[in-house]
């Protein structure tokens, strides 16, 4: 029959004791620094921004009902939102690791193309169109 260490030597059991106590101590420390670091647990640090705009049209007035499309380069994927009353869009939980191409169209007409950079690391960006009449 075989004897626990601790039995034959008592003084393991101490050893043994203070070793655990050492790593729940450490494991404390550990979770209490990780948890004191800034933003730790944010959505803003997960990598997503929004983006927003009006469309205009040649003289500046917001343009409701325009169609703003957004483009996906790595998956070529297309979102689309109707302009509001003030000419307001917004397109929210983009990848920030993402290059995204913008345009608005109205009555066959449509805005230049901008891009939103994946180097550009704004957590909010905005972009107004303009739709010549």
């Amino acid at each position: 029959m075989r004897r626990a260490a601790s039995s034959c030597f008592p003084a393991w059991g101490a050893f043994a004791s203070a070793r655990r106590w050492r790593v729940v101590i450490g494991c404390t420390a550990l979770l209490a620094i990780i948890a004191a670091l800034p933003g730790a647990g944010l959505a803003e640090d997960f990598g997503l921004r929004n983006l927003q705009g009006k469309v205009f049209d040649g003289k500046d007035a917001p343009i409701k009902g325009a169609i703003v499309y957004l483009q996906n380069s790595r998956t070529s994927d297309v979102k689309t939102f109707i302009s509001g009353d003030d000419g307001s869009y917004r397109f929210a939980a983009l990848s920030s690791d993402t290059d995204y191409t913008v345009w608005a169209a109205f009555q066959g007409r449509k805005s230049q193309s901008k891009t939103i950079s994946s180097f550009d690391t704004r957590k909010l960006v905005y972009v107004d169109l303009k739709i010549k009449q």
